[in-house]
């Protein structure tokens, strides 16, 4: 945990936007001194994953003025979110990229769980594979009411994501569902990775081997913090990293293949809503007026 330094990027991050923000906490990792930092701070929304979305965290954080966001990868765990007081859901499907809590496919979990929330105020948000205006149409025809993008904002100018890994983003076109980065630091915790040359020198890695028994390859600042990187560690190359930057995990999601260009954050904001709005008014709309 980075208290502290959280702390700092919250508050210049206000000092950037009058906007609404949150800050994402993964509950599988010590997080309490964090979570209190976003409570006392009173940021907009509180974003958590992979662990349990209690009930009591969700009345702590209302009672900060803190909206609680969980992303779930099962109808199970939609249902258990909802009981617990949630404020909207991000439905993660097995395409996206990272650290993947969902062994299905968005296409059919995404319904599911907009069913089961129904007439409720819980907002449905899609994850998994969406990096254009195609992708936020079909989340919105599944029963989204918006989505969450992942891999296509890592390929952007403003990403702290390294160069190489940002040109990686857009050479390649195939992800693996795998489990051989950060076995000794987060076992148990399947990710979808970009299919480079090292994945495949190594993806038949033995069970029993992981990350500690491997050679530091680079460095990096994280939270402030220089670390060591070592060869199949589950840490990206951000910005800051130095070493073998083509041997550290990529992770992405499985449409990495529709990104052709790292533009501006802002710019592919606007695209999304442009393409989607000319999908809805010409191709959906020539479908309505042909059965009307």
């Amino acid at each position: 945990e980075s208290p502290h330094y959280l702390r700092e990027l919250i508050r210049k991050t206000r000092s950037l936007t009058d906007k609404p923000f949150g800050v994402g906490v993964v509950l599988a990792f010590p997080h309490e001194k964090n979570i209190q930092v976003i409570l006392d701070e009173k940021v907009a929304v509180l974003q958590v994953y992979w662990g349990e979305c209690s009930e009591e965290l969700v009345l702590k954080a209302h009672q900060s003025g803190v909206k609680v966001v969980p992303q779930v990868g099962s109808l199970d765990k939609a249902n258990k979110a909802i009981y617990a007081g949630v404020d909207a859901i991000i439905v993660q499907g097995r395409e996206a990229g990272g650290h993947v809590i969902s062994q299905d496919a968005l296409i059919s979990l995404l319904p599911k769980v907009a069913d089961l929330v129904g007439d409720r105020d819980i907002p449905v948000i899609a994850a998994g594979g969406i990096v254009d205006g195609r992708g936020y149409v079909a989340a919105l025809a599944l029963g989204a009411q918006g989505v969450c993008l992942g891999t296509r904002f890592l390929a952007t100018q403003e990403s702290r994501a390294h160069p190489t890994y940002k040109r990686k983003l857009v050479e390649f076109d195939r992800t693996e569902y795998t489990d051989v980065f950060g076995r000794a630091r987060w076992p148990g915790a399947p990710h979808r990775v970009l299919y480079t040359p090292f994945f495949n020198d190594w993806k038949s890695l033995p069970p029993h081997q992981n990350e500690a028994d491997q050679p530091v390859i680079g460095h990096s600042t994280i939270h402030d913090r220089e670390i060591e990187i070592r060869r199949l560690a589950g840490t990206v190359p951000n910005v800051t990293a130095t070493g073998d930057i083509e041997g550290m995990v990529m992770y992405a999601g499985q449409s990495v293949g529709l990104i052709k260009e790292i533009l501006p954050a802002g710019e592919v904001v606007k695209r999304l809503v442009e393409e989607a709005q000319l999908l809805i008014k010409h191709k959906f709309g020539d479908i309505l007026l042909t059965h009307s």
